[in-house]
């Protein structure tokens, strides 16, 4: 859905058809009767701008389609993803992710891992440049979140999580000089 916007407080014809509404928060449909997606509340506006990985895009396009029911786990692993929505710091374009499914007490780790790589994910500049505006899915409705970096006791704790939850986390740790970050991910209250 590229160039589609997400909306606060006003309607949008959907790609699919009918008219949706944000009315206190909330998707209404207005007229119509084909299924839009959920796009609302949510506090991300701008041009979304797909992954320039084949395979992330074509996840987090199918997880979104499906509303989380198919390509929620990572490529041919079982394990489950969540997709998280940013925005870029350097375009300002809406930028989508599938990460490990890290999720503690309705809290989410998000683990800069890049596979050991000895640089930070993009995404991760994304959240440093604007940790209060963060969108998760986890199944079939999105969530408006924010984050912070984590540290100390709080980041080991969160480190075993994120590796019961994705064993590979522990070497991708040892084939890289750097810290792997962790953010927590946190619901916003409605």
């Amino acid at each position: 859905m590229a160039g589609h916007p997400l909306f606060q407080d006003h309607a949008v014809e959907a790609p699919q058809g009918g008219v949706w509404a944000c009315v206190a928060g909330r998707k209404k449909r207005l007229t119509g009767s084909a299924p839009a997606p959920y796009i609302g509340p949510m506090p991300l506006e701008g041009e979304y701008e797909p992954s320039p990985s084949g395979w992330v895009r074509d996840q987090v396009a199918e997880y979104e389609a499906s509303g989380g029911q198919r390509a929620n786990t990572l490529r041919d692993t079982g394990l489950p993803v969540i997709i998280v929505t940013t925005r870029g710091n350097k375009s300002g374009k809406i930028r989508k992710t599938a990460l490990m499914r890290v999720e503690h007490d309705g809290e989410y780790a998000l683990v800069a891992s890049l596979g050991g790589a000895p640089k930070h994910p993009v995404w991760y500049y994304n959240l440093l440049a604007d940790p209060t505006t963060v969108i998760i899915q986890d199944g079939p409705e999105p969530f408006d979140a924010t984050v912070r970096q984590i540290h100390g006791d709080e980041k080991a704790q969160w480190w075993e999580r994120a590796v019961a939850a994705y064993p590979p986390y522990a070497e991708y740790q040892a084939k890289t000089e750097r810290e792997i970050p962790v953010f927590v991910a946190t619901r916003k209250a409605v």
